[in-house]
């Protein structure tokens, strides 16, 4: 019979007992369990609730108990629903009567929303280590390809030129971004709910606040009926985890398109590729579209949650079983994404001559021309209307801009002079743009430090 059996006159189906067990995803958390039945014992103890042998007792019987989970020796029976059963069943089969007073002054209301908080409060700072570490790969391959230009895309469409450093850094912005919310996740996770029991608290003298200190909580939740039913903090480390394999999918779907052979940009390491079953010639790009395709099953996991918890009353109620495998499966998701991500980056080889080679390709000067006349005082919509002419002459002669002679310029404007030429050399048209934030060589160094010092804060942070 099942510890909470006595008002009942027989046992559940096996089926139902299977289908109601959370045992199979909630034993993941058998450390934070624990760590919470220990942290209670020794409260309960402070307080003259139980004696403080019993305390001795609990403690050392569930260390033994975590040191067997932990060497694969521990057998974990469906029968026992979930890991507060299946652990305080072993307790009392250890050593008898003191651990039946553990669970004094709580329910497993209390107790499961602790160990979740305890679980995503790790995994959030988990997560901003593994963020950390990508951006880091992110800056140095910056760094190491500082100087290297390629096409800038509107619509996938040629647009103008920038540096890669600056294209990488706009990655490393995202993920800082994303830093910041599993910053607010693990914030939000914070606080101690034991001592608040079933929904309305306890008659114990239980200090809530001693048993917080102890799990190193920063504070104890304020309604003991919005504690036990609260899963905001787990909707916070979904939707941090959903926003950032967003951004990842965005950077996975750039590495897939730059290693094809129509742009070459980029050659992916053999650790980070596959092969074909059938022909010999592919290097496929799987991990890069693997993390692409995971997005979609992280954003699922925090639409799961957030249609679970809708229309729910309080308090507890049995859905919220359903809050925690989508939550474990999110973060480790994500962290393996940012792990196979700074491996692709680290290691991949950048191409800048078949960067260069599209750069001089879809007109990427056209801006610029454009500028050169709207500065000599032509307004800008004219000086659109006029480069537009110029491409349309390119398109036909099958040349680029700069392909184009004086009088060709002129024919089209008289303000165009011999200094044009100057208007269309790519990397002169990078650098000269110097507003902050903007692609010219000389602000993206300073962007540079700005995201390392970011980074290094953040990691204080950790």
């Amino acid at each position: 019979m099942a510890l909470w059996s006595g008002r009942f006159t027989e046992n559940v189906s096996e089926f139902t007992q299977r289908f109601g067990a959370s045992l199979p995803v909630d034993k993941a958390l058998y450390a934070q369990d624990i760590a919470g039945s220990k942290a209670h014992a020794r409260m309960l103890g402070a307080q003259g609730v139980i004696s403080l042998e019993d305390v001795e007792l609990i403690v050392a019987g569930l260390d033994r108990i975590q040191a067997r989970i932990e060497a694969g020796e521990f057998v974990f029976d469906i029968n026992d629903e979930d890991i507060h059963m299946s652990v305080e069943k072993a307790l009392i089969a250890d050593i008898g009567e003191a651990g039946a007073r553990l669970h004094t002054g709580r329910s497993r209301n209390d107790q499961v929303i602790t160990d979740t908080r305890l679980f995503a409060k790790q995994r959030a700072t988990d997560l901003m280590q593994a963020n950390a570490a990508l951006r880091h790969a992110l800056v140095e391959a910056a760094e190491k390809h500082f100087d290297v230009i390629l096409p800038g895309y509107t619509h996938l469409q040629h647009a103008q030129p920038v540096f890669l450093s600056h294209h990488l850094l706009a990655y490393a912005w995202m993920f800082a971004r994303d830093f910041k919310r599993l910053a607010a996740a693990r914030e939000a996770a914070d606080v101690c709910p034991l001592g608040c029991a079933a929904l309305a608290g306890t008659t114990y003298p239980l200090d809530r606040r001693a048993t917080a200190a102890d799990l190193g909580f920063s504070d104890v939740t304020a309604n003991s009926l919005d504690t036990v039913s609260d899963r905001d903090f787990l909707l916070d480390l979904s939707y941090a985890a959903s926003v950032s394999c967003v951004h990842l999918s965005r950077l996975a779907e750039e590495i897939v398109l730059w290693s094809t052979a129509e742009f070459g940009f980029i050659t992916l390491s053999d650790a980070f590729s596959t092969g074909s079953s059938i022909m010999p010639q592919k290097k496929n790009p799987d991990f890069a579209e693997l993390i692409r395709g995971k997005t979609g099953r992280v954003v699922g996991d925090l639409v799961a949650l957030l249609i679970t918890l809708k229309s729910l009353p309080l308090a507890y109620n049995k859905d919220l079983q359903e809050d925690k495998e989508g939550a474990i499966d999110a973060a480790r998701t994500l962290e393996d994404c940012y792990t196979c991500m700074a491996g692709m980056i680290s290691t991949m080889t950048v191409n800048a001559d078949a960067m260069r080679t599209q750069v001089d390709k879809g007109y990427l000067a056209a801006t610029d021309v454009a500028d050169y006349l709207a500065k000599k005082g032509l307004p800008f919509r004219r000086a659109h209307e006029v480069v537009g002419h110029l491409v349309l002459l390119c398109d036909q002669r099958g040349c680029g801009l700069e392909d184009l002679s004086l009088d060709d310029f002129r024919a089209e404007s008289d303000l165009f002079e011999a200094d044009i030429t100057g208007a269309l050399d790519a990397v002169s048209i990078a650098d000269a743009r110097v507003t902050e934030g903007g692609t010219g060589r000389q602000v993206v160094k300073e962007q540079l430090e700005l995201v390392k010092q970011a980074l290094s804060i953040d990691e204080q942070a950790i």
